[in-house]
Parts: structure tokens; C-alpha cells; sequence
């Protein structure tokens, strides 16, 4: 007779916290330092310390290997407050390698944004807070951006062969920048 077995990670739904087996859980910490180049106030990234958390990762490791077709990963991202300058907190934003591969993120705590841009530079930004749903389709870049002073908590699932694709940070960013100005969320050209 089979037997019913337990699960070793828990997913917690008010937190996106991952817990349980560490060996089933990634994490990955990304430094302010880790994102020279990303802020357009260099002056104001190279006063403050390299060593500040500005967002970090949780993944559910599985049997499935990066790369291979047919799997799915889960995970959540967790973007620090905080600003540079006037320009909020962000990830690094990226494409797939696998170009044509689509995701889902949703809001878990706080409130950011979700930049969305295609390879023509069309952007299309989206309001996340808990409980928001996004649909991110494939050939589109995306970054998560928190405009609160709370942790953004966003959970993410995406095809084990998607791959990230960093690049169009080397190639001048996204086309717009998310500053605060006197306490308004702006939306600017990257000029």
C-alpha cells in the first residue's frame, strides 16, 4: 500500500516566504554594489554602502535543471525600500535567453511596479500590490520596482528553459526611469 508523504517546503501565502528542507530552498542575495551602472545618480550610488541588501530571491530547487524544456521553476523576489538618489530600489531587470518563454508574477506585500518593455522599446508599467496578477509574455524585459517603504514581495513562476538575459542593462536600460519626486512617482525618459 502507498503511503502519503510530506512536503518539505512550505510556501507561505501572507509572506512568500520559502521554509522547511534548506536543500529545496535557494537563496540569493543581490547588493546594492552588484548594481553599479543600474542608478542614473552615480554620485549618490558611490556614497552609499556597496553592502546594503537591495532585493533577494527565494527558489524552490527541483529535480528540473536551468535549461531543460518542459519544467517550471517558483520562486519569490523580496525588493528592499530604498532609493538612490531619487530613483527607487529595483532588480536588475531582464530578458529570457529563451526569448519566446512568458511568466507569471504576483503581488504578495507592499506596493512597486512591474516595468515591462519589448524589444521595439514599447514600455507598459503595472501597478503590483497584493493580491495583482501579471502575465509578463515572452520577447518582453521586465523589473520589479518598490515605491513603498515596506519589503515588495512578488512571487514569480517561469519554464525551467527561460534562462535570464541581463544585457539590456549594458545597452543603455530600460527606456524610462521610476524617480520620486517630492513624494510623486514619476515617470521619466532615460536619456
Amino acid at each position: 500500500m502507498k503511503e502519503i508523504e510530506n512536503v518539505d517546503v512550505i510556501y507561505e501565502l501572507n509572506t512568500g516566504k520559502l521554509t522547511g528542507n534548506e536543500k529545496e530552498i535557494e537563496t540569493s542575495y543581490k547588493k546594492l554594489g552588484a548594481l553599479k551602472g543600474i542608478f542614473k545618480d552615480e554620485k549618490a550610488f558611490n556614497e552609499m554602502d556597496q553592502d546594503i541588501i537591495a532585493y533577494h530571491v527565494q527558489t524552490h530547487k527541483n529535480e528540473v535543471t536551468e535549461g531543460k524544456d518542459g519544467g517550471l521553476f517558483f520562486g519569490t523576489s523580496f525588493v528592499h525600500p530604498g532609493k538612490v538618489g531619487n530613483e527607487f530600489f529595483m532588480t536588475k531587470g531582464h530578458f529570457h535567453k529563451n526569448i519566446d518563454t512568458a511568466e507569471y508574477y504576483w503581488g504578495i506585500t507592499g506596493e512597486g511596479l512591474l516595468l515591462l518593455e519589448d524589444q521595439q522599446k514599447n514600455v507598459r508599467i503595472e501597478k503590483v500590490k497584493p493580491g495583482s496578477l501579471h502575465y509578463i509574455p515572452g520577447k518582453v524585459a521586465h523589473r520589479l520596482i518598490n515605491t513603498s517603504n515596506e519589503l515588495l514581495t512578488v512571487g514569480a513562476c517561469w519554464p525551467s528553459n527561460a534562462g535570464h538575459d541581463y544585457s539590456i542593462n549594458e545597452k543603455g536600460g530600460f527606456s524610462v526611469r521610476i524617480i520620486d519626486n517630492n513624494g510623486k512617482i514619476e515617470i521619466i525618459d532615460n536619456k
